[in-house]
């Protein structure tokens, strides 16, 4: 007979060991790279069992807090529980992609907690957006009093957080306590009840002040990111010139013939090669006198040979530059110069 398909683990099973990777990732004292293997297989785990409660329909936005049965109540946990072992992977070239997917798990618990009314919480802002809870009036006013709502803010966020804070310690202790009760079975229902939820309200306080920290976090790495891409971009290889091709130009053939037989990888030519070369390709000077003009430059030309010859028959030029000669001849070099006397 042919074995039996293996039974898929029960739905508690995968959230139960899923959550308990998760706690033994945490309280590890080993360093992060060797946890890795545990948060990949805890990972898996609740995303099937996310997948399984999806498959299910457990939970509906039209239902009340009430009408969960005690034992599903932990399911309501599965986001949390994704987000936070989202954030204990360490692959920096994908660190921004983990922070965002485990800001998304946070919201989606959060948000599943304010359907139910579990808790008096505001939702966080996202990172994109302006306030959504800032009234109107605030930011219409002018002058000094502009920063002020941000202040408040801030006053705001901080005593909030230390409520949360006590909250969230009030909570564990009351959690420690019950704990080996429930798990040993002996607690009733309503016992179980209490318990789940009191563990709801504690990943609220935790997934808030996780995506507090993601949102700062976001903003460096998108920062880093950003010095990145400009240092690549400024660093980018520029198209290379087309290097010219060195030639010598020599006097007649002989010479070419030499300097090729000794430089055999530059290309030599003779000034009539030159020459010839130019003038067909019609870049030589006298090439760009225009053909219709040659009367023009006729006239030019002899008017210019007739400056020469008037320049060398003036007497005058020729009777100063014999007496320069001659003055020359009777005064030594330096003479008149009383500047260097000795």
């Amino acid at each position: 007979m042919a074995a039996a398909a293996a039974e898929p683990p029960r739905l508690a099973a995968l959230l139960e060991s899923g959550w308990r990777l998760l706690d033994e990732v945490e309280a590890s004292a080993e360093p992060a790279p060797a946890l890795q293997d545990r948060v990949r297989r805890g990972l898996e785990l609740l995303q099937q069992a996310a997948r399984r409660v999806a498959q299910l329909d457990l939970f509906s936005q039209n239902e009340e807090l009430e009408e969960i049965a005690s034992a599903d109540l932990k399911y309501l946990l599965l986001p949390a529980l994704l987000g936070a072992l989202t954030l204990k992977q360490i692959n920096l070239s994908k660190r921004l992609e983990h922070v965002q997917s485990a800001r998304a798990h946070f919201m989606n618990f959060l948000k599943l907690c304010k359907s139910y009314q579990i808790g008096k919480f505001q939702l966080p802002e996202t990172p994109e957006s302006p306030g959504e809870n800032e009234s109107s009036e605030s930011t219409s006013k002018a002058g000094p009093a502009v920063g002020q709502p941000s202040l408040v803010a801030m006053a705001v966020n901080r005593q909030a957080k230390i409520e949360r804070y006590k909250q969230k310690k009030e909570v564990e202790n009351r959690l420690a306590s019950m704990k080996a009760f429930v798990e040993s079975g002996q607690a009733d229902e309503e016992q179980v009840r209490e318990f789940y939820l009191l563990h709801i309200q504690k990943w609220i306080s935790t997934s808030l002040d996780e995506i507090e920290s993601i949102d700062q976090e976001m903003v460096i790495l998108r920062g880093r990111d950003a010095i990145k891409q400009s240092s690549a971009s400024s660093h980018a290889p520029r198209q290379p010139r087309t290097p010219m091709k060195p030639f010598i130009l020599t006097r007649d053939a002989a010479q070419a013939k030499v300097f090729g037989a000794g430089y055999p990888s530059l290309a030599t030519m003779t000034v009539d090669d030159w020459y010839e070369q130019h003038q067909k390709r019609g870049i030589l000077p006298d090439q760009g006198v225009p053909r219709g003009a040659p009367e023009i430059a006729g006239e030019e030309l002899e008017k210019e040979q007739q400056e020469k010859k008037v320049e060398e028959d003036n007497e005058e030029t020729i009777r100063k530059a014999r007496g320069w000669d001659d003055w020359k001849d009777t005064h030594p070099r330096g003479y008149g110069n009383r500047q260097n006397m000795g």
